[in-house]
């Protein structure tokens, strides 16, 4: 029997100080089987950062043909494709075919390591942009996590803050390519 997904309901407040951006979104997350707390705040923080009222999440990892959240047009063209992890090469081509911008967010130990080996081969991709999350960030919005959540986040001078009234987590994202609006 096929293991089913994990709902999680969150009440979203952003305060995005950087672009003037204001709003409550209710948000209900599924999360895949095979996919950890970390993986799934990381979504969650990307929805945050890159927050807009046609801001989406993808069908998870089930599908291989959508990323993780994306940002569609009125006719349906995709403006924004945001990945988190450590996509290959080929899938991030494919992803800067498909859309206007494509943001990939590497997290944890390994992130640097993939981005050395990455980064010559996705140089002249203009379309992208890469934010590294320290190590220690993916663990820390994972202690978060909760069945229903209540967050708050406030972006202001590039710095990220998430709390649930009783923790706090600070995420300085660090672009490592791209010039995009983040």
């Amino acid at each position: 029997m096929a293991l089913k997904a994990t709902v999680y309901k969150v009440e979203l407040s952003i305060a995005d100080l950087e672009r003037g951006y204001y709003a409550e979104h209710n948000l209900t997350i599924a999360r895949h089987p095979s996919e950890t707390d970390e993986r799934m705040m990381v979504r969650l923080f990307a929805f945050a950062f890159f927050a807009d009222e046609a801001l989406s999440f993808g069908k998870g990892l089930c599908v291989e043909d959508e990323p993780d959240l994306w940002q569609r047009d009125l006719t349906g063209a995709i403006e924004r494709w945001i990945d988190v992890g450590q996509p290959d090469e080929k899938w991030i081509r494919k992803a800067c075919g498909r859309a206007r911008e494509v943001v990939v967010i590497p997290y944890g130990r390994a992130a640097d390591i993939w981005w050395n080996g990455l980064r010559n081969k996705v140089a002249r991709l203009a379309n992208l942009t890469v934010l590294n999350l320290e190590p220690e960030a993916a663990p820390a919005l994972a202690a978060l996590t909760g069945r229903s959540m209540r967050l708050q986040c406030t972006v202001q001078d590039g710095q990220v803050w998430i709390t649930d009234g009783e923790a706090t987590v600070l995420i300085e994202p660090r672009r490592l390519q791209g010039s995009g609006a983040a």
